[in-house]
């Protein structure tokens, strides 16, 4: 594996959902360079199996299981079988999403309303609650929820995303309070743009509009912080005010 990052990670078992590509494959493959075993989660398996082989091709350790995160059975599954296959879970980055209602809330489509709180939303707590046991288990861990700007102010004809960001960054609170006892610290990534499918038309003036590589540095700093560290914290990458 590349040296750049070292061990930092060495002994970690690490959850990441919507690893297949964008922001969720790069966190995977900083992980893995840092020495965690990884589980990569997402709908499509192709896209994961090409992350644990590359992973797997620098000497890493990764696992994949397909899952749809709005679906509880789905995560259930996902959680057994990644704590059986790396052996203990510590970390979970909660980063599954779509944005697939656009329009105004007058004239917007319901259905795609649903599905995208289903899935960025619902899934995100459907994970939180399967991994929690998981990581009491190791006396403590870390949950980090990818979360967004928009969640924080808004961004018209995206009612859905903005609202279901908004509730993930009051679930990462609500988390951390629950949660802090146990050593289990919870605490929100903000990307701000990045060059994703998803945000592949959102371009803000003045904004950094970056790689999903750039974002691995802050989910690496939110994964090797004493368990008794930041908690309920929303750390953004984005040089506008969120």
């Amino acid at each position: 594996m590349p040296e750049q990052l070292g061990n930092t990670l060495s002994g970690k078992g690490a959850v990441i959902t919507g690893a297949g590509r964008g922001i969720g494959r790069a966190i995977a493959l900083g992980y893995a360079r840092a020495g965690a075993s990884v589980c990569c989660a997402a709908r499509t398996e192709s896209e994961i199996e090409e992350t644990v082989q590359e992973i797997r091709g620098e000497g890493g350790t990764a696992v994949a299981f397909r899952a749809d995160v709005s679906e509880w059975a789905d995560v259930q599954a996902l959680f057994e079988f990644a704590e059986t296959e790396l052996g203990g879970i510590d970390i979970v980055v909660l980063n599954a999403g779509v944005n697939v209602d656009h329009g105004l809330v007058e004239s917007g489509d319901p259905a795609a309303w649903e599905d995208t709180i289903r899935t960025n939303l619902l899934g995100a707590y459907y994970c939180a609650r399967a991994a929690i046991p998981a990581l009491k288990k190791r006396g403590g861990g870390k949950i980090i929820t990818i979360g967004s700007g928009m969640g924080h102010r808004g961004f018209a004809e995206s009612s859905a995303y903005c609202c279901s960001k908004a509730g993930l960054w009051m679930l990462t609170r609500v988390l951390a309070q629950e949660l802090r006892q146990h050593n289990i610290s919870v605490n929100e990534l903000i990307p701000g743009p990045v060059q994703t499918d998803m945000d592949a038309v959102l371009h803000i003036e003045g904004e950094w509009f970056k790689s999903p590589e750039d974002v691995v540095p802050m989910a690496l700093f939110l994964a090797t912080q004493h368990h008794v560290g930041p908690t309920a914290q929303s750390y953004s990458l984005m040089r506008r005010d969120t």
